[in-house]
């Protein structure tokens, strides 16, 4: 546990992991806090070869930190938001949601003439972004990519596709994006994405107390919407699932989608909520698209990647 002052943050050890829990720890500097990294490595780093829906593990860049936490080795975990489950374990809190960055995704690419032509192959390691690709590209070759933002990159620059996609705000967060570039705003993010998450033990007061200057609630309140859509859509199961929900002055303005794994289906809801928040607008909204036939598809990729 934490000293008077002393914060312990956890953290995976990729550059931009480590820029994140520096940002973190800078901030909790500023509010008179001691604080020290812990980096480790997570399952989800070690093994680049399989895909990441393959490894059947939901939380694979979480579990280490989780564990780290519980077992007192560390006194907060800082996490992209996006990779952490929908479910967080026993005893871990979510202390703090920082100001959310783009949460668009880009294409890097070698040239755009491929975009008009029937053939082409990009990459990437996420359902998500290979079932909008497809549904949009339905002739293009999608290769499975891992690896940390920096290993990514070079294995784009080392191989014959076309290019390949990632989140726009690791690349920013890092300053490693470059010029050549595509916004992809067609495709719609992950639940969460650009957005951070810091939690702790619901024991630990001390650092509930000090990372609540950190929050922010109006990037909480849309968060909370993707992931309660994406939690009620999947049920503990990976699939091609986007969200995003966005405020426009009193308004939050939510687009959610559900992709068969080869793309060629695709259930989308678009809805508009007031404030103040309910608490079940992203649950509701998954319903609704569960009624409207998402449910069989859902089943499908259930079946698909058993």
């Amino acid at each position: 546990m934490s000293s008077n002052t002393h914060i312990k943050i956890g953290t995976r050890d990729s550059e931009l992991a480590m820029w994140q829990a520096n940002t973190v720890a800078e901030l909790l500097k500023s509010h008179g806090y001691e604080v020290e990294l812990f980096p480790v490595k997570s399952t989800g780093d070690l093994n680049l070869d399989q895909p990441l829906y393959e490894m059947g593990i939901t939380g694979i860049f979480t579990k280490t930190l989780d564990i780290a936490l519980i077992k007192g080795e560390i006194d907060v975990a800082v996490h992209s938001m996006k990779d952490v489950p929908t479910q967080l374990p026993k005893t871990v809190v979510k202390a703090a949601v920082l100001p959310r960055a783009n949460s668009i995704d880009i294409l890097l690419h070698k040239g755009t003439e491929f975009l008009s032509h029937k053939e082409g192959t990009i990459a990437t390691g996420s359902l998500r972004r290979k079932a909008q690709w497809l549904h949009k590209y339905p002739t293009h070759q999608v290769k499975n990519l891992r690896g940390n933002v920096n290993t990514r990159l070079q294995k784009l620059a080392d191989s014959k596709w076309n290019g390949a996609i990632f989140a726009a705000a690791g690349l920013e967060r890092i300053n490693l994006k470059p010029k050549t570039h595509i916004e992809l705003d067609w495709m719609i993010p992950a639940p969460a994405q650009g957005a951070m998450l810091v939690v702790t033990t619901e024991n630990n007061t001390f650092c509930q107390e000090a990372l609540s200057n950190l929050h922010h609630q109006a990037t909480d309140d849309c968060v909370q919407i993707e992931r309660d859509f994406l939690r009620q859509l999947e049920g503990g199961c990976t699939a091609p699932i986007g969200a995003l929900a966005k405020i426009q002055e009193d308004k939050i303005y939510f687009e959610g989608a559900l992709f068969s794994l080869d793309g060629t289906e695709k259930f989308s809801i678009e809805k508009e909520f007031s404030y103040p928040l309910k608490g079940n607008e992203g649950k509701l909204a998954a319903e609704e698209l569960l009624a409207n036939g998402a449910a069989n598809l859902m089943r499908q990729i259930k079946e698909q990647l058993a």
